[in-house]
């Protein structure tokens, strides 16, 4: 096996563990923020009048870790690849993250139903733009992505509802 083999690219970028802590790492960090940011959420998600298809409170936390995974895992996958596009696929992905960690402080912290809404919607376009441009990068790495963009669809119609009954 040649060196460039082993080491899984003409770069070296496809070294396995560390790169994907890496980016699994940065996702979970999202995470984190947002439980620091809304230490209460699983109260003020009880008390807040939900339609009748919203998930119940203990969902989500298991949804979330799942995704996070898939999130970091999708970024490893076309950072190893490092071929035409990924650059600006990863800036995408960096955008989404951004817009992911700002909406749990939005929506429980400071309780800005319609804010929550609009950063909702701009992640649900950053997670479809880099769905695709993963797609174009490494396609594995767009289908890892999938869960996450329907969930984000979800939520944002979940978002819109909780925005619109407690008002």
């Amino acid at each position: 096996m040649s060196a460039t083999a082993s080491s899984g690219g003409r770069d070296g970028r496809g070294r396995g563990l560390p790169s994907l802590a890496l980016f699994v790492g940065a996702s979970y960090l999202v995470a984190i923020a947002g439980s620091a940011a809304a230490s209460d959420a699983g109260a003020l998600y009880a008390s807040l009048e939900r339609p009748p298809w919203a998930p119940p409170p203990w969902l989500f936390a298991p949804v979330w870790t799942v995704l996070y995974a898939l999130i970091g895992v999708s970024a490893w996958l076309v950072w190893r690849r490092a071929g035409r596009g990924a650059r600006t696929a990863l800036l995408w992905w960096w955008a989404q993250l951004v817009l992911n960690a700002l909406w749990t402080p939005l929506f429980f912290g400071v309780r800005q139903y319609g804010l929550a809404f609009l950063d909702i919607c701009l992640l649900l376009i950053a997670v479809a733009v880099t769905t695709v441009l993963f797609w174009r990068a490494h396609r594995a790495a767009s289908l890892v992505l999938a869960p996450y963009a329907l969930w984000v669809a979800f939520a944002s119609a979940l978002n819109l509802s909780l925005w619109i009954h407690n008002a």
